[in-house]
């Protein structure tokens, strides 16, 4: 009978510290989500914190705090506006290369049109050819169309595309995109 008690006693308390476990499995788990987010976002900082520092021109970081609702525009708001020396017409980037420009400036917010919208048209060359032509918005948040090109143009699937600095708005070597379909 004691050995009896004592293996239902045992069993009870496996139970407790199973379920007690389970529950700190469950804390560690979004704790570790959590850091990942963290590492992430870190990782980015690091990338942009580079891109400002090899900068020919002053940069300052901005947060995107607000999308546009209309689905046929492509524009984003950012946390910095006049306020902060933000003036229509300049560049946006991020770690990968120029995202858009600044078109409407407020105090404190700006809006920014992406080179995806489909009125929008950002110069380029080739890297690897030096190519110069016109890269248009397609209206698709991740694709860009190169129009009007000859059919005999040099143009291979990797290229990348960066701003040709021919418009005097995008200075000159930005990356813009990357031919992944002819």
């Amino acid at each position: 009978w004691d050995q009896f008690s004592g293996y239902i006693d045992s069993q009870g308390n496996l139970a407790r510290e199973n379920a007690q476990l389970r529950q700190q499995q469950a804390v560690y788990a979004t704790q570790l989500l959590q850091l990942q987010v963290l590492q992430t976002e870190n990782t980015q900082l690091r990338k942009l914190f580079e891109v400002s520092q090899h900068a020919d021109f002053p940069m300052q970081m901005a947060e995107i705090v607000y999308l546009e609702r209309d689905i046929f525009k492509r524009k984003v708001y950012v946390d910095k506006g006049s306020q902060k020396n933000v003036l229509a017409g300049q560049v946006v980037m991020d770690e990968t290369g120029v995202v858009g420009q600044v078109t409407r400036v407020y105090p404190w917010l700006s809006e920014v049109t992406l080179i995806t919208d489909k009125d929008h048209a950002v110069p380029i060359q080739v890297l690897r050819t030096g190519l110069r032509a016109v890269v248009f918005g397609s209206g698709n948040i991740s694709n860009l169309t190169l129009r009007y090109m000859p059919i005999s143009s040099d143009i291979q699937i990797d290229d990348v595309l960066v701003t040709s600095g021919i418009d005097g708005t995008y200075p000159p070597g930005l990356p813009v995109a990357k031919v992944i379909k002819i």
